[in-house]
C-alpha cells in the first residue's frame, strides 16, 4: 500500500428485506419538510411509493413531491430542484430510485443554497460546497451508483460529474434487493456493466502489491457469478442481494485507498452521454474494450493478473501479453453473455460526433497512460 490515506464512510446502510424498516429510525431525526424526488413512476407501480408516503406521513412529515428525474439529470432540472427545496424549507431530500435519482439528490442538497450559479461552481470549476446543505437519504430501486454527483447540460454538450466529501454523503441508504426485481432487462444490465466499471477504474492503477487490488478482484468474480445467474431469473435474491452490495463496495472510495485510479472509461461516457442522452453504462460498455486495449501495454502486468485473478485464465505456457489478451477476450464474452451494448453505434453516435465527444473528454493522469485528444478519437472509432 502505497500513500497516507484516510477512510471514512459516514453512510448508514440498512440492508434486506426489512431494510424500509431503517426509515423510521431515521426520520425522527430531521425536520417536518421532507422533498420526495423520484423517477417516472416506477415506484409507484411496484407499490413502493405508498409505502414509503404511509411512513413519512406516520412520522409527522410534510411531503413535497419532484417526480421526473430522468435518467441523465439536466441542469435545468436542478434549478427546479433548488428552487422547490428553497420555497418549501426543505429539511430532508428522500431520493427514491436509481443511480441518477440519487446522484441529482446530492446535486440539489449543495446546490440549494449556493449563491452562485451551481452549475458553474460546483461542475464546471470543480470547486467545495461553502454554503448550507440539506441532508439526504436514499431508497435505491437500482444498483450501480456510488458517491459522484452527475449533471448534463445539453447547451454546453457537457455531463460532468463531482465526488463531494463526507459531508455530502447520504445521511443514510435503504437496500432491499427485491427493490431491483422490477427494473427492465436492458437497465438491469447497464447497472451490472456500471457497477464492472467502478471497479475496473480504480483496479487498472498502480504497480505496487495493493490490498485493495485484492478486494477488487473478488468483487468482480463475484459480480461476474452473480450477474450471469440475474439475467436467466432476474428474481434470484441471492444473486441480486450480492450485487447490490457489491456495488455498494466498489464505489465507496475503499477500493481505492493507498493507490492512483483512472475514471477515463467514465469521462469518455460521460461525454458521449451528453450528445445521445444514452444511458450511462451502456456509454461505459461501448467504450470499454477499446480503451482497454489502447492502455494494455502501458499496464501489461496488470491486465495479465486480470486474465488469471478474475476470470480464471491459465498461466501456463502464456505471455504477460497473451494473458493480458486473454482477459479482455474473456470480459468481452462475459458482456455479450449479459447483453450490454458493444459499440457506439447502438447508441446513435455518428462519426460527426467525434470531435465534440473529444473535445467533452476530461484527460485524466491517474491511469496507466494519459490519452491525447486524438487517442480518444482513435477510442471512439474503434467503438463503433
Amino acid at each position: 500500500m502505497l500513500g497516507d490515506f484516510m477512510y471514512s464512510n459516514p453512510t448508514r446502510l440498512y440492508f434486506g428485506q426489512k431494510a424500509l424498516e431503517g426509515l423510521n429510525a431515521e426520520l425522527p431525526n430531521y425536520g417536518k419538510n421532507i422533498l420526495l424526488t423520484y423517477g417516472g413512476g416506477s415506484i409507484k407501480k411496484s407499490g413502493l411509493y405508498d409505502e414509503i408516503v404511509a411512513i413519512l406521513k406516520a412520522n409527522g412529515k410534510n411531503i413535497v413531491e419532484l417526480p421526473g428525474v430522468m435518467a441523465n439529470p439536466t441542469v435545468e432540472k436542478l434549478y427546479e430542484g433548488c428552487r422547490l427545496a428553497k420555497e418549501n424549507s426543505i429539511d430532508l431530500i428522500l431520493a427514491v430510485g436509481g443511480g441518477s435519482v440519487c446522484d441529482y439528490s446530492k446535486a440539489v442538497s449543495v446546490s440549494a443554497y449556493c449563491t452562485e450559479d451551481p452549475w458553474d461552481k460546483y461542475f464546471l470549476r470543480m470547486e467545495d460546497v461553502s454554503c448550507r446543505i440539506i441532508p439526504v437519504g436514499c431508497v435505491l430501486t437500482m444498483v450501480g451508483t456510488g458517491s459522484e454527483s452527475v449533471i448534463t447540460n445539453h447547451a454546453q454538450k457537457l455531463k460532468i460529474g463531482h465526488v463531494f466529501g463526507d459531508n455530502v454523503y447520504p445521511k443514510f441508504s435503504v437496500l432491499n434487493p427485491e427493490y431491483t426485481f422490477t427494473v427492465p432487462q436492458y437497465q438491469m444490465v447497464a447497472g451490472f456493466f456500471d457497477i464492472m466499471s467502478h471497479i475496473m477504474e480504480q483496479y487498472f492503477s498502480g504497480t505496487d502489491d495493493n490490498t485493495s487490488d485484492y478486494i477488487a478482484e473478488g468483487l468482480m468474480k463475484s459480480l461476474v457469478n452473480s450477474s450471469k445467474i440475474a439475467v436467466k431469473n432476474p428474481r434470484d435474491y441471492e444473486a441480486r442481494s450480492n450485487i447490490m452490495w457489491t456495488a455498494t463496495w466498489a464505489l465507496n472510495t475503499l477500493i481505492a485507498k493507498g493507490k492512483t485510479t483512472d475514471w477515463e472509461v467514465h469521462m469518455i461516457g460521460q461525454s458521449v452521454g451528453a450528445y445521445t442522452n444514452a444511458t450511462h453504462g451502456m456509454t461505459l460498455a461501448a467504450v470499454s474494450l477499446a480503451y482497454y486495449r489502447a492502455i494494455m501495454n502501458d499496464g501489461l502486468k496488470k491486465f495479465a493478473r486480470f486474465a488469471v485473478n478474475v476470470w480464471g485464465v491459465s498461466p501456463d505456457g502464456k505471455t504477460d501479453a497473451q494473458l493480458a489478451d486473454a482477459g479482455l477476450k474473456a470480459l468481452e464474452a462475459w458482456m455479450r453473455e449479459i447483453g450490454v451494448v458493444m459499440s457506439l453505434r447502438e447508441l446513435g453516435v455518428t462519426e460527426d460526433m467525434f470531435d465534440g465527444i473529444a473535445d467533452g473528454t476530461f484527460l485524466l493522469e491517474g491511469g496507466y497512460r494519459k490519452l491525447t485528444r486524438d487517442e480518444v478519437i482513435a477510442i471512439l472509432k474503434e467503438s463503433m
